[in-house]
């Protein structure tokens, strides 16, 4: 396996998983300060993925994605590819029309789109996709799973992750924003700002509380 992809070698020839105080690094592994060894080498899988996205990738110059961070406008096309050859269902179940694999090579698929040259204008615009659907799979019913998931994994619908808050940001453990159970459904209040890919989601995945924040020990 090729060292500096193994261990992720960015443009610049900067190792994305740096080495840490007491740790040593060999080839494609590393060995903690307590002698455990880790290995980041790829599976033959897992390069077989990282090199079909990045093929696919090719499709999309430098030219589309000037152009696409001089207009804002979301790259569809690059959805659409990833759709058409299954790679937005990389991690969900093959139940639902994904693939069945790990979060490990769905990492491995956004890196090879943003070193494509997408960087995060690409990885951004499917990343919700890719991850964020995973509270649905571990969380869902078998009906939900059945109706939210199959429209993701074939690029008829997008989603996004509602979390950010206007006097919150990220600190989750102080979010405001309410779900009450009222009959069959819930009512939700609340602010959330900094929503990536709001602007096109049909879906959203809301982060709320349903016990008020004043009744939290």
């Amino acid at each position: 396996v090729d060292h500096d992809r193994a261990l992720g070698m960015g443009h610049r020839g900067a190792p994305s998983i740096a080495g840490r105080e007491g740790s040593r690094q060999d080839g494609c592994h590393a060995t903690d300060g307590a002698g455990r060894q880790m290995d980041f080498a790829l599976s033959a899988e897992q390069e077989t993925i990282r090199d079909a996205v990045a093929k696919l990738c090719e499709r999309f110059d430098d030219a589309y994605w000037l152009a696409r961070d001089t207009d804002g406008i979301f790259p569809h096309e690059l959805h659409a590819a990833l759709a058409a050859e299954g790679f937005l269902g990389i991690c969900i179940p093959e139940e639902y029309g994904g693939s069945g694999l790990g979060i490990t090579e769905a990492a491995i698929m956004m890196q090879a789109i943003a070193q494509s040259g997408a960087a995060m204008s690409g990885a951004s615009a499917v990343h919700m996709n890719i991850f964020g659907l995973n509270p649905v799979v571990v969380f869902g019913t078998h009906e939900q799973k059945s109706r939210m998931l199959p429209p993701l994994v074939a690029g008829r619908e997008k989603s996004c992750f509602a979390v950010t808050e206007p006097d919150t940001g990220l600190d989750t453990t102080r979010l405001k924003t309410r779900a009450e159970r009222r009959g069959d459904r819930y009512v939700v209040n609340g602010q959330k700002i900094w929503t990536s890919t709001a602007q096109v989601a049909d879906r959203v995945l809301l982060l709320a509380r349903t016990t008020p924040l004043e009744g939290v020990a």
